[in-house]
């Protein structure tokens, strides 16, 4: 087994310190037109981020053990070298990439992704809003796993991708060069991602590449001001509603439902849709 470090544990420190710095930078430049902090926002994002270390514990159980199944049956390796590295992120990138797009399209993994955009502010404790139930992401990676590569070296990679993601969620870096912006997920890239606007809503999936958004066609460029949120704003700093709000609002949806299908697509159609209204009830209108 390969002795791979976990990357969001050892960067803690820059992410406590980072987030010190841009907090002072608001107060010592103060920025009008962009969101910036406030007090129970921040402890709300924090309190997620700490709980998300505590339940992934818990579900890394089960997880580990189904990997570890797979990577038992394929006959497929993938050594873990420096050369095979870059490859591997490249790869986990690429399940990233589907992993964060089926989580903004199908409502019972949105459940899960809404954590992340329940803020309306989008500053570095942002990105430690995290969610407490990722059982939802793993299957995702289970194609890395048939092809060789050790559960291990997946979780590196997750943490490594993670960890790239904390810098890109800031109102403080406007856009950088060209090349950077067309390769890379940049914070300009990733305001698009969290905005509640039309035209922004489920675009920019990327994790590092926002070469993925480009060739799937889920890319947008950022051109006017985002709106951070929800389109339907939940009104709490209570973390456990945080985490649990949507799952509450499928249940209710769920008990209301006139019938199966009806049932099934509340739970596995996309976050916002409804059924028809029946020809009576159309006919009334």
């Amino acid at each position: 087994m390969p002795h791979l470090p976990n990357a969001v544990l050892w960067s803690i420190p820059a992410f406590v310190l980072l987030a010190v710095v841009e907090m002072v930078s608001y107060r010592l430049h103060p920025d009008e037109d962009a969101a910036g902090y406030a007090a129970k926002d921040t402890a709300t994002s924090v309190t997620m981020g700490l709980g998300s270390l505590v339940f992934d514990l818990v579900w890394k159980i089960p997880i580990v053990a189904v990997y570890a199944a797979v990577y038992e049956l394929t006959p497929l390796r993938v050594p873990v070298e420096w050369w095979t590295l870059p490859l591997m992120l490249i790869a986990q990138d690429f399940f990233y990439y589907w992993s964060h797009r089926g989580h903004h399209v199908i409502r019972i993994l949105w459940a899960c992704h809404v954590v992340h955009h329940s803020s309306r502010k989008f500053n570095f404790t942002t990105a430690l809003r995290q969610p407490w139930t990722t059982w939802t992401v793993w299957p995702f990676y289970v194609p890395m796993i048939a092809l060789g590569v050790h559960p291990a070296a997946v979780a590196f990679c997750s943490s490594v991708n993670l960890v790239y993601q904390f810098w890109i969620h800031t109102e403080r870096i406007g856009t950088l060069p060209r090349p950077i912006e067309f390769v890379f997920n940049t914070p300009s890239h990733h305001r698009v991602h969290h905005a509640s606007q039309g035209g922004y809503l489920d675009r920019n999936f990327g994790g590092i590449l926002i070469v993925w958004d480009r060739l799937f066609r889920s890319f947008v460029p950022e051109t006017e001001a985002p709106v951070f949120g929800l389109t339907k704003n939940i009104d709490t700093y209570n973390p456990l509603r945080v985490a649990t709000h949507e799952y509450a609002a499928i249940a209710r949806d769920i008990a209301a439902a006139r019938d199966w299908r009806e049932r099934v697509g509340r739970v596995f159609r996309g976050p916002g849709w409804a059924p028809a209204a029946p020809p009576d009830a159309a006919g009334a209108a």
